[in-house]
């Protein structure tokens, strides 16, 4: 397995890093690539099988019922670049979709899970070549040597984008130009805006999975940089930040409390929060505004008859 990230020392350096600079601000924050430990990814793929979660099974309906026009934009004998692949479920509906596809690179920041999707994939698709790549899609990082170079597709689903401010976004969507090079495509899911009642419940399920994810978080600074967070003394919050346009994901402290890392302490008010996670929500225009300004040409909009998520089609405009 390829494995772009450097040592699991430095690993836990940068959460270390991360998680001190984030409790040290008026807001507190921790960067949301940190909930996607193993255990956090197997639980937001349980979060997607949730009645409240649509984005999952709309993505996928959407993959399905327009198969034969993604295979189309997406041509014959494709490379397809998956950023943030996790149990890659819906990459086995665009896989089906495509013709011939040559190659298969699931990037993933999770390490042992990715090796659970890479099985599953050389199972269901035995005549593809799948060359799994262990990094955070935010960093900086090259696609194996031995992949071809034509014929190449970002894939993004998930909405994922909506994870990521603008500062993020045009860093990734230059590092994707780079990737899938000249001629190169992508397909990016979107959740679109819509009312705020459906997206909270969404992010606050009534079986409280997405509670579980968002407080794992603490669990694994417990466990991987020996911090001594009461995970009963925080509860998850899901809140619309109309100005954002994002639904956040909070941790709430529940009381008066402090909480340490080697020589730092933080202190938390009853009431004070910890925010894990933004999922902004665009409009189709907003999106294509974006992409435009990153050298992405958007030709293709694919979505659900209720318009509520969108996967869009983009082809790299830059020489």
């Amino acid at each position: 397995m390829y494995d772009s990230m450097s040592t699991i020392d430095k690993q836990i350096q940068r959460l270390t890093d991360d998680t001190i600079a984030g409790l040290s601000l008026k807001q507190k924050s921790l960067p949301s690539q940190w909930l996607y430990d193993d255990v956090g990814s197997q639980l937001f793929e349980e979060i997607t099988q949730l009645p409240e979660y649509y984005p999952t099974r709309t993505e996928i309906a959407i993959l399905r019922n327009y198969d034969k026009e993604i295979s189309y934009f997406i041509g014959p004998n494709a490379t397809i670049v998956e950023y943030g692949a996790g149990a890659a479920v819906k990459t086995e509906a665009l896989l089906d979709a495509c013709h011939q596809p040559r190659a298969y690179v699931p990037i993933d920041i999770a390490g042992d899970f990715l090796a659970q999707t890479f099985m599953r994939i050389r199972l269901k698709f035995p005549f593809l070549n799948v060359y799994p790549l262990v990094a955070n899609f935010l960093d900086n990082f090259a696609l194996p040597d031995d992949l071809e170079s034509d014929s190449r597709v970002a894939f993004f689903p998930g909405s994922t984008i909506g994870n990521l401010n603008r500062k993020e976004i045009d860093r990734f969507l230059e590092q994707m130009r780079h990737h899938v090079q000249k001629n190169g495509k992508a397909i990016i899911g979107i959740d679109l805006r819509k009312d705020t009642r459906t997206l909270i419940a969404a992010y606050a399920d009534a079986a409280g999975v997405t509670a579980k994810f968002n407080k794992n978080i603490l669990a694994r600074l417990n466990r991987e940089v020996g911090m001594d967070f009461s995970l009963s003394q925080f509860e998850h919050s899901a809140r619309w930040n109309e100005e954002e346009s994002a639904i956040e994901m909070h941790l709430v402290s529940m009381t008066d409390q402090i909480v340490r890392l080697k020589d730092h302490s933080f202190h938390f008010e009853k009431g004070e929060t910890i925010h894990t996670e933004s999922s902004r929500k665009y409009t189709l225009q907003q999106l294509e505004s974006i992409t435009f300004e990153n050298n992405w040409s958007l030709t293709n909009v694919w979505t659900d008859e209720q318009q509520a998520y969108a996967i869009l089609g983009l082809k790299n405009t830059s020489c």
